[in-house]
């Protein structure tokens, strides 16, 4: 598939924000109001601008993006119209949560908008998930671990973002957050080895006698079209098996580092911890907006059996 540059911002930068969103509702959950009034507001703006940023970078990929809102009427059948919807009613509990945790309301309804808030924004980022792994036409999408890889990418991006944020407000140390952005850095490393592993071992399951009916070995004679198309403009992008081997190892390399940021970070303290932190952010940005060129570059679709490919 062709890596559009607007779903690539809308999947990295939405599952930031609602990774970001989802930690901060468990937060509010388990210790009350935010411990300021400037961390609480600024965490919430953060996680909302990205979500608001994500959601309309990707009606920028639609031929007419004025008719977005017809895809929300489909959510009895489609994952992408579920999203949608979910994705708007996770602001109902997120600006709940946030009005209470910044400005210290009653802890019983913090902690009620809090798990509400976590819970929409991972139902969100799973019918995003979805979208791509229900299409049976995408052996690539259709892995098991395409699911779990979306999750454990948006938390991990989250919790590097929480924790940048609480050392620039001078609280780095905090043992809990060290360890959960820890391990969610290397559950998401783990999971994106496990998934690449996974699309290598899966043999093509179309060929061309398939796709025409045929049976047994064809051969394309002369070429559909005297010039290129849509379906070969959007689907028809090919990434050599060697650059893609090396944008993994930048990819995972990138994430290793940012991981021991976060470590140095949070064993040092001091006047650093701020520095590496918002480092450490910085190298999970650019992993992820790697990982997922990646996920849509290594990605063919059926149809591209009409334009050449002997299987797929």
């Amino acid at each position: 598939m062709h890596p559009a540059y607007s779903v690539i911002l809308f999947t990295t930068a939405s599952g930031a924000g609602y990774g970001l969103l989802a930690l901060l509702g468990l937060t509010g959950a388990s210790h009350g109001a935010a411990s300021s009034s400037a961390f609480g507001a600024t965490s919430m703006v953060l996680a909302l601008g990205l979500i608001t940023a994500g959601l309309l970078s990707s009606t920028f990929h639609l031929g007419h993006p004025e008719r977005a809102w017809r895809a929300f009427s489909q959510w009895r059948t489609s994952w992408l119209s579920r999203e949608g919807v979910a994705a708007v009613i996770t602001y109902v509990p997120a600006c709940i949560f946030g009005l209470l945790w910044v400005f210290g309301g009653n802890e019983t309804l913090i902690a009620i908008a809090g798990y509400l808030t976590a819970l929409m924004a991972m139902i969100t980022v799973f019918t995003t998930a979805m979208i791509y792994a229900s299409l049976p036409t995408m052996r690539q999408w259709r892995h098991f671990m395409a699911v779990p890889v979306y999750i454990l990418f948006a938390l991990a991006t989250g919790a590097v973002l929480l924790f940048a944020l609480a050392a620039l407000f001078g609280r780095s140390g905090i043992p809990a957050l060290g360890v959960i952005t820890i391990v969610g850095l290397g559950l998401a490393g783990l999971a994106k080895i496990v998934y690449w592993a996974g699309i290598d071992r899966m043999k093509p399951k179309y060929t061309m006698g398939d796709a025409t009916g045929l049976g047994g070995t064809v051969r394309q004679w002369e070429v559909p079209h005297t010039s290129e198309n849509f379906v070969q403009r959007e689907m028809g992008f090919r990434v050599a098996r060697k650059h893609a081997a090396k944008l993994r190892m930048i990819c995972l390399a990138l994430l290793a580092a940012s991981l021991l940021a976060v470590w140095a970070a949070f064993s040092m303290g001091g006047a650093l911890a701020p520095v590496l932190a918002v480092a450490a952010a910085v190298l999970t940005a650019v992993a992820v907006v790697t990982e997922r060129w990646l996920f849509f570059a290594q990605a063919k679709h059926v149809v591209m059996l009409f334009y050449g490919e002997q299987a797929v």
